[in-house]
């Protein structure tokens, strides 16, 4: 008796398509590649919008109200930004910021390149002076304001003790508007020079040593290798310590405040030296109104923005000069 005929074979699947569980792990390693990255990034961007996003739109929002605290908004439009084109102290505060922010910023950077030249060469006990001059910037703010506000003390402070030695009268670091400026400046470049003068080192240890070897050849000074070689080559970082320190001469706050003491966060009884900072501290919780707080923030705003596009102008011109 002959066998049965064997079945026909079944048609093979489709290639590039699988069914049952191969199917399902091919969807899920497709949606592991895509998903996990922005799974991954999301933290920041959640933070970043609960903590930074939503304060800046919320703030420009109460900037177009009248805001009590405890109170309901009010819609005033432009109000609070008429308001302060028309204050007095708005515009002493402005002036202010950028008064100090002059007298700190360029000794502060100036010192902090001369310091990172010296730092470059080749001194005995080098690393211990370029750990050294950190040692400003870990200092706290408070602990270093309370220092100087003491070593400038009108009536005991060693700064006119030795003013007086030297045949000058005392100065009213208190109370005048010029030398107390001068004082919180000073506090602003002890600080922060050493700071800048390590991105500075770091910056000519990048040049190349063959522009010091052919200079020298030339017939070249170090003074004039520095001016000629080293300026030029770190050019873009000087740029970048210019902006970084005048975003920060734009928000100064805890140097005035701490300085002045009782009347710190006037800046002074002649608002000699209330910054833009103290100014909507003063508005938002001394006197109660967020509103004017809130634009002042936004006028600070703007003017880092009008520093962000001076930055980008400059760097778009030197590089149009170096490719040119």
């Amino acid at each position: 008796m002959a066998p049965p005929p064997a079945a026909p074979p079944s048609p093979p699947a489709p290639r590039g398509r699988r069914t049952g569980p191969g199917r399902l792990r091919g969807t899920l390693y497709r949606w592991d590649v895509k998903a996990i990255p922005y799974v991954f990034i999301a933290p920041f961007f959640l933070t970043f919008a609960a903590f930074g996003l939503f304060p800046l739109l919320y703030t420009g929002w109460l900037s177009l109200h009248r805001v009590e605290l405890g109170g309901t908004p009010e819609w005033k439009g432009l109000e609070n930004y008429t308001s302060l084109a028309t204050s007095e102290f708005f515009w002493t505060a402005l002036t202010n910021t950028f008064t100090i922010g002059v007298i700190s910023t360029v000794p502060q950077l100036l010192m902090a390149l001369g310091l990172a030249h010296l730092l470059n060469y080749k001194l005995r006990g080098r690393g211990f002076f370029r750990v050294a001059v950190l040692a400003p910037y870990a200092t706290s703010i408070a602990a270093a304001t309370l220092v100087f506000a003491q070593l400038f003390n009108t009536d005991y402070g060693m700064i006119n003790g030795v003013l007086d030695r030297i045949g000058v009268g005392p100065v009213d670091w208190n109370t005048s508007k010029w030398p107390a400026q001068i004082a919180i400046s000073t506090i602003v470049t002890w600080r922060w020079t050493g700071y800048n003068a390590l991105i500075y080192l770091a910056a000519m240890q990048a040049v190349p040593q063959d522009l010091y070897e052919a200079a020298s050849l030339d017939g070249a000074s170090r003074w004039r290798q520095f001016v000629s070689v080293t300026i030029p080559s770190i050019r873009p970082t000087i740029l970048f310590t210019v902006i970084v320190s005048t975003i920060g001469a734009t928000q100064l706050f805890g140097e005035p405040m701490l300085y002045g003491g009782s009347v710190g966060i006037s800046g002074g009884s002649g608002h000699q030296f209330q910054t833009l900072s103290l100014l909507m501290y003063e508005k938002g919780w001394v006197t109660g109104a967020l509103g004017s707080a809130s634009a002042i923030a936004w006028v600070m705003l703007a003017l880092l923005l009008l520093i962000g596009g001076a930055q980008a102008l400059v760097s778009r011109h030197n590089r149009k000069k170096l490719g040119g």
